[in-house]
């Protein structure tokens, strides 16, 4: 008998050879795991890039804010139309109707923008939503700048028609209007950086209500009123709105020989401003998120 029929006979085993079926390892995945620890953690979708997120914010607070916020956008327009003509007693020189129909277009991004974006975040902390966004692999800037920029879309028809009409009104030249696409978009992103900052930092949503009407009402008083009128630290004031250098921007462009660098300079401190204050409702964004 060899000795591999003696070594079965006895209960022993053979040594494996090469063809010898063994159990499979894997030296490069390391140590086999153990089954009773359940089935291995799916892996984590990869976060949405900004652009894509932003754009998707933005088609999705467009819709929903569609029909809320139109009657909304009526009055906000028809409270400018109303203002200039009680100004229009008031404003005896060219550069006072100029500031007043500047001040009174930007007006209508200042209810929006501002106004109604603070009490929106303030709205979205005190009920829960910003749990839902925190869920959604989203960057936070995208939240914020997909909110601010559909608010701000809502102010482009109002502030046009009150614009034209004003500068019907006061006769003054209808050909640099052209400068309101650049104007909106701008003051538009710092009002509402501003607004979605003030929203989600207060405590409670009838605090985020109130900064928002206080925000209007500063717009309103600093951005309508001609400079010259105001006293000089009322005027200190206006330097820190946001808004009253899109109302200069704007103003100048009335002018028979506008100074376009001046123009310039003034959208540069609106577009800087802007940046800021958006950076500003992304930090508060994520503090609100967290706690």
């Amino acid at each position: 008998m060899s000795a591999l029929s003696t070594r079965a006979a006895g209960g022993g085993s053979a040594t494996p050879g090469p063809d010898t079926p063994g159990p499979a390892r894997d030296d490069a995945a390391g140590p086999p795991r153990d089954p009773a620890a359940g089935p291995e953690p799916e892996p984590l979708a990869p976060g949405a890039r900004l652009f894509p997120a932003l754009a998707a914010v933005y088609r999705a607070q467009l819709s929903r804010a569609r029909v809320a916020r139109i009657p909304l956008l009526f009055v906000a327009t028809f409270q400018s139309l109303g203002i200039m003509v009680l100004m229009r007693g008031i404003a005896d020189s060219p550069e006072e109707a100029r500031a007043v129909v500047a001040g009174s277009s930007v007006l209508v991004v200042a209810f929006v923008a501002l106004n109604l974006l603070a009490q929106y975040f303030g709205k979205l902390r005190a009920g829960g939503g910003l749990d839902h966004y925190a869920t959604l692999p989203v960057p936070p800037a995208a939240v914020v700048l997909g909110a601010a920029g559909a608010y701000a879309s809502f102010t482009v028809p109002g502030a046009a028609v009150v614009a034209v009409t004003g500068s019907l009104m006061f006769q003054l030249p209808l050909t640099h209007l052209w400068v309101l696409g650049a104007v909106i978009p701008l003051a538009g992103a710092a009002l509402a950086g501003l607004g979605a900052a003030l929203g989600l930092l207060a405590p409670r949503q009838e605090l985020a209500t109130l900064l928002g009407q206080l925000g209007m009402s500063a717009a309103l008083l600093l951005g309508v009123l001609p400079p010259a009128r105001l006293p000089e630290p009322i005027g200190w004031a206006r330097d820190l709105l946001p808004s009253s250098y899109g109302v200069d921007a704007l103003a100048r462009t009335f002018e028979p020989r506008p100074d376009w660098t001046a123009v310039t300079l003034d959208l540069g401190v609106c577009a800087a401003v802007g940046l800021v204050s958006l950076a500003a409702a992304t930090w508060a964004y994520r503090r609100a998120a967290l706690r």
